[in-house]
């Protein structure tokens, strides 16, 4: 028998359709939720999968930027083991930008551990003296980092590429260079090395993370120099411009009416230094201090005739400043700071000066320690686009100290015995007189001492045109006191003697080791076309490092012209100077 849909399900129609109704709601909730599940899920996944990307393609050029470094393992290691750091890591120069805010940290640690080593009693006066310039250099190093950074930031739209090279590779040389200056101070008595050694890993480290953005931006500019010259056929007339300019040894933006007043032979001072009273100031060292500081104008301190016993220091806020004496013989700052008494090299000499922009003329610089009292400096120079013209620098045991940045020095005089002319910058002496004296009995004189550490460092020594002799007390005993031109105080050691008259002083080896087979391999030494009795090459030395240069454009590279962009800013120097061979 037949039965109605009442009976079969034990409701009314109209209810089932009801009940019929929240099934299949429920299930489309269920599906619209299992749907947004998997949606969130896909999009996390896709997040995720593209945030791994990122990090992935962040790793890979950060890996590829560190393998142009000398440090590789440290330089990728220091950056991901900041939190963030990877994050947008697009090119090179990001890399770089970030490895460098890392290595600021690093120098700012260093800073509070050498102030807390100078809270230490029992401190012995050269140790004082040596963790104060530690300081110094350190905060030298915190300046050359802030400027290459704020450099980087304009690259490479702010200045030609040759120039926006050449001043982050010279920066970031001179922060090299701090590193070891700080360590070198601990190194001349057996009770300085336990403060050495708590500073060494600090400072090494430091000079690491420095070396390796140096290494990537010398590879960074490299490439784009490259880049740059094969697209050569496309240069703007603006390009063409600046390079007429450079080779006219005019900065571009200089106005023609100040090239006119650069040109002119008469220059007034803005005080005037004088023993006797008569001038605005007694001493030197009160006429720097009064003079404005950051001047982007060139401020002359005319000293008379006088000899200034006083240790003078030109610091980093004070720019642009000239010394304008009555003459070289004349005109004479004498001290006698040394290392037997007390001192640091770093911190004897007569003058110092790192304040951007210097320059010197008929000025004599000195130090009357004495050949027995070790390490005496007559000048140190750390300042960038330093020149002297006209200038003596009289001492014995490292004389002149290029310490770091571009100097040029023309027409002056440096006589010395050992290391007299020693350091880490990129330094051109041109049409020079450079004499050896007479050192102590026993004692070998060296023309040269010069200190790169990194081979990629743009620094060196470089004696152009210039008289390398004897000294009077010297030339009639030269026999029993050997004369070189140079030994490899540092690793990279680079120096280049081009186109000089060299006389019989010198050694027929030409050079000297250090201390056994120490950087003969890795050192640069270099003779171009230099004539006189010393000058033969046939019997100079045979290590790896030696080289006769034939090349004119290998030689080309040494010149004021290439090796310190004399280019551009020799001319507002109002100095003589020779661009090129």
């Amino acid at each position: 028998m037949a039965q109605d849909k009442e009976s079969l399900t034990g409701m009314p129609e109209t209810s089932k359709l009801i009940s019929f109704s929240k099934k299949h709601k429920k299930l489309f909730l269920s599906l619209f939720a299992s749907f947004l599940l998997v949606a969130a899920i896909v999009a996390i996944v896709s997040g995720v999968k593209k945030s791994e990307d990122d990090t992935s393609q962040s790793h890979a050029i950060l890996k590829s930027s560190c393998s142009s470094t000398r440090y590789p393992d440290l330089c990728f290691s220091a950056v991901v083991s900041v939190p963030g750091a990877t994050s947008n890591l697009a090119t090179q120069k990001d890399v770089i930008e970030v490895s460098l805010n890392i290595t600021t940290e690093a120098v700012q640690h260093n800073y509070f551990t050498v102030k807390k080593l100078r809270a230490k009693k029992k401190l012995t006066k050269r140790e004082k003296i040596a963790l104060h310039d530690c300081l110094e250099t350190i905060d030298e190093t915190l300046d050359e980092l802030h400027e290459v950074l704020e450099d980087l930031k304009e690259y490479p739209s702010k200045k030609s590429l040759s120039q926006h090279a050449d001043d982050l590779k010279t920066l970031m040389s001179a922060a090299i260079t701090n590193q070891e200056t700080c360590l070198d101070g601990f190194s001349h008595e057996k009770a300085d090395k336990e403060v050495r050694k708590a500073l060494l890993a600090g400072q090494v480290h430091v000079k690491r993370m420095c070396s390796n953005a140096l290494a990537m931006i010398k590879n960074m500019t490299d490439t784009d120099i490259i880049n740059e010259l094969k697209l050569a056929t496309s240069t703007t007339n603006r390009k063409l411009k600046e390079e007429k300019d450079e080779e006219s040894g005019w900065p571009g933006w200089l106005s023609v009416a100040d090239r006119r007043l650069l040109q002119s032979s008469s220059v007034t001072p803005n005080v005037v230094v004088a023993a006797d009273g008569s001038g605005n100031y007694r001493t030197v060292s009160a006429a720097v201090a009064a003079a404005p500081t950051k001047s982007s104008k060139r401020y002359i301190i005319r000293i008379k005739a006088g000899v200034y016993r006083e240790n003078v220091e030109v610091p980093k806020s004070k720019t642009n400043l000239m010394f304008l004496g009555d003459g070289r013989k004349t005109t004479i700052i004498t001290g006698s700071r040394n290392v037997v008494d007390g001192s640091t090299t770093f911190k004897s000499a007569t003058v110092a000066v790192v304040g951007q922009g210097f320059l010197a003329r008929g000025v004599t610089f000195q130090n009357t320690a004495g050949p027995s009292k070790h390490q005496a400096v007559a000048l140190r120079v750390g300042a960038d686009l330093a020149a002297f013209y006209e200038c003596d620098m009289l001492a014995y045991q490292d004389t002149l100290y290029v310490h770091s940045n571009r100097q040029f020095f023309i027409n002056c005089l440096i006589a010395g015995t050992v290391d007299f002319i020693f350091g880490n910058s990129a330094a051109v002496l041109q049409d020079c007189d450079i004499h050896a004296r007479r050192p102590n009995s026993g004692q070998k004189n060296m023309v040269t001492a010069q200190g790169r550490t990194d081979p990629n460092q743009n620094t060196g020594i470089v004696i152009q045109k210039c008289r390398i002799g004897a000294t009077s007390d010297l030339r009639p005993v030269q026999g029993s006191f050997p004369t070189y031109l140079g030994r490899p105080w540092k690793e990279y050691s680079r120096t280049v003697i081009m186109q000089s008259t060299i006389s019989d002083v010198i050694n027929p080896a030409g050079w000297h080791e250090w201390q056994g087979n120490f950087a003969l391999n890795t050192l640069f030494y270099g003779e171009y076309q230099n004539s006189g009795a010393g000058a033969g090459t046939s019997r100079r030395v045979r290590w790896r490092g030696f080289k006769v240069i034939t090349s004119a454009t290998e030689a080309q590279g040494f010149t004021p012209g290439r090796f310190i962009a004399g280019g551009s800013w020799l001319r507002s120097t109002t100095f003589p100077f020779s661009l090129g061979l």
